[in-house]
């Protein structure tokens, strides 16, 4: 055999596996020759789905927890809510500490 018979060989087998390897990831082409995935009728690959999407939605909420952390404590209106929240808190402490300190 000539070693341009096994370079063709060679190319028509990996080619050949790349098919495959296609078929079973599920791409097609239509008629076109435009590539496509074709969703898999199996329950593993419903299931999976599932799980997929069930985590990006908890993934989403907890991405918007996190950005609501870090801009409101940032704006004008967070400032004065947790300058007011002070106060009280230390306005609730004013008692207690005078109490206490009778007390002994």
């Amino acid at each position: 055999m000539s070693s341009w018979a096994i370079v063709a060989m060679v190319g028509i087998l990996i080619w050949g596996v790349v098919e495959i390897a296609r078929a079973r990831a599920g791409i097609v082409k239509d008629e076109y020759g435009n590539e496509k995935l074709v969703p898999r009728e199996d329950n593993s690959s419903r299931a999976e789905l599932e799980a997929a999407r069930r985590e990006l939605a908890d993934l989403r909420d907890r991405v918007k927890v996190l950005e609501r952390i870090a801009t409101d404590g940032n704006t004008g209106d967070a400032r004065e809510r947790a300058r007011i929240a002070a106060e009280i808190e230390a306005l609730r402490g004013l008692p207690a500490a005078r109490t206490e300190g009778t007390d002994q």
